[in-house]
């Protein structure tokens, strides 16, 4: 892989961070001081997070060259975030929020196995419950590339014994629930609880991923108070919770690896196949956090339907010939809910294919960041699962809201 894959990711994860926000207000906005005026709150810190790593897989049961079952990780995080000026229309209506980049190294303690992959990653967090005025509850979503992985998959023997990772650069995906303390105004305290998902999304394979659930110890320093937090206007939060219908238009594309069954025999194709869609997606804002609807897809998957198609031979060798055009399309309709912040959006879909190609499962699952680098125009990094577990293809475009 996956060049084209650390290409893509870095790119939303670095380049977003230096876009502006743009949730403009004609009411009373025009008179508070922008988002990225005077003296933002900036924080460098560090975390340390042991985490069991799940056997979801053979491979870290033990299935592999070292007959070594993997069932542990410890990370290393360096951070800086910032938040925005608290006096600021986005900076009053989402107090607290923070966004930044952290880039950490992780231990499975098995280096011949999985290697020490270092990951670089954009993340985002909030609170939701105060219990004091220095304790408070939030979450906190990454999202970002993990690089250096120790990849089987040029040799095909020990690369399906790797089932877990067979590519040098993966996704990285995690969520986590943390408790902060400030210990004074420079100093803050954070214990959590974190999950973290890395997979190729299919672009490679084989491709089961790797999952951990742990816990995170962190220190960090604020560099700058900034301005004194004031709540807003009682008209700023009506305007910014009033309800309003959004339309969201997407075309995406990727490219992901095929397995077809052959006379009982599972056969991986040694071609990348291309994908891509147009996904329409009419939704509601419920309020500044919160927006619902549904996605309706339309996606051609160039290595679809080729079952039927076989001419002889396995592996390397398998022969097919061409479906129809028809045969490789998809349709499929299902709902969405999106966390809406400002600069991201994070949701997740289920749906169902009402045309799918022949073979293909039809309940599908999706998770996505769509990036907004103007107020209207966003970019989208997402990932199209079947039966929730099975790997279909990335989601990487761009999109208009309307």
């Amino acid at each position: 892989m996956n060049r084209r894959l650390l290409i893509s990711v870095l790119t939303f994860c670095i380049g977003i961070m230096m876009q502006p926000v743009c949730h403009a207000s004609h009411l009373i906005s025009d008179s508070l001081p922008g988002e990225f005026s005077g003296k933002l709150p900036w924080r460098i810190g560090m975390e340390v997070a042991p985490a069991y790593v799940l056997p979801t897989n053979t491979f870290l049961q033990g299935d592999n060259i070292l007959s070594h079952r993997v069932d542990a990780s410890l990370t290393t995080t360096l951070r800086g975030d910032f938040c925005f000026n608290p006096r600021s229309r986005t900076g009053m209506l989402y107090h607290g929020l923070y966004q930044g980049v952290g880039v950490d190294i992780r231990t499975f303690f098995s280096s011949r196995l999985l290697a020490t992959p270092v990951s670089l990653y954009v993340y985002q967090g909030a609170p939701f419950k105060h219990f004091t005025k220095n304790l408070w509850l939030g979450y906190e979503w990454r999202f970002g590339a993990a690089m250096g992985w120790e990849d089987r998959s040029g040799d095909r023997m020990e690369g399906y014994l790797n089932s877990a990772i067979s590519t040098r650069v993966t996704a990285h995906m995690g969520v986590s629930l943390k408790l902060h303390y400030n210990v004074s105004d420079r100093l803050q305290l954070t214990a959590g609880v974190d999950a973290t998902h890395f997979s190729n999304g299919n672009t490679s394979f084989p491709n089961s991923g790797i999952n951990t659930i742990g816990v995170s110890l962190g220190a960090s320093y604020l560099i700058n108070g900034g301005e004194e937090y004031v709540d807003p206007d009682p008209e700023l939060i009506s305007e910014a919770d009033k309800t309003r219908w959004m339309w969201d238009i997407l075309a995406y594309g990727a490219w992901r690896r095929r397995h077809v069954i052959i006379e009982g025999i599972e056969t991986l194709l040694p071609k990348k196949y291309g994908v891509g869609g147009i996904q329409f997606s009419p939704m509601i804002k419920i309020n500044r956090w919160f927006s619902a609807g549904m996605a309706i897809d339309f996606q051609y998957d160039h290595g679809a339907g080729l079952e039927p198609y076989w001419e002889g031979g396995y592996y390397d060798n398998a022969v097919f010939g061409t479906p129809s055009f028809r045969e490789k399309i998809r349709v499929g309709a299902g709902g969405i809910a999106e966390l809406t912040m400002p600069i991201f959006k994070v949701g997740a879909g289920l749906g169902y294919d009402i045309v799918s190609p022949k073979g293909d499962m039809r309940f599908f699952q999706q998770l996505y960041i769509k990036a907004f680098v103007t107020h209207h125009v966003y970019l989208n990094v997402g990932y199209r699962l079947g039966n929730f577990k099975d790997p279909q293809n990335l989601m990487l475009g761009v999109g208009v809201r309307l």
